[in-house]
């Protein structure tokens, strides 16, 4: 068993961005989301009030459809990423996808209004 005193001193120890850092990486590792995490934590708390949640700052722009308009979805899909033809035509063709993730909320409602002018639909989360 890991010495729990030791790794508490340790994460105290890190950095704003080197604990975010952290948080991904075990995500990515155990396959879960930390905003799962914390949707669940006042549940768990059995009733305690729950401190204000911080606002959301990043996106994710999810494509979620074409709309029947393939090819003007790929234009815009093209422009957005920077993709080439066959990687935005694969990106399309395999919503529901991620066109850009992490982006500010004012740039996931730009790219939510270019893809839905081009005819698709698209979810900002």
């Amino acid at each position: 068993m890991a010495d729990l005193n030791a790794i508490v001193d340790q994460l105290s120890e890190l950095t704003v961005l080197e604990a975010a850092e952290l948080s991904k990486l075990l995500e990515e590792k155990w396959g879960v989301s930390a905003a799962a995490a914390v949707a669940a934590a006042p549940a768990a708390g059995g009733g305690a009030a729950a401190p204000a949640a911080e606002e959301q700052t990043e996106f994710d722009v999810i494509l979620t459809g074409d709309g029947g308009k393939k090819i003007n979805v790929i234009k815009e899909v093209r422009a957005i990423t920077g993709l080439g033809l066959t990687e935005a035509k694969a990106l399309v063709e395999g919503a529901p996808k991620a066109v850009k993730e992490g982006v500010k909320k004012d740039e996931a409602a730009k790219i939510k209004a270019q893809l839905e002018g081009a005819g698709a639909t698209v979810e900002v989360k």
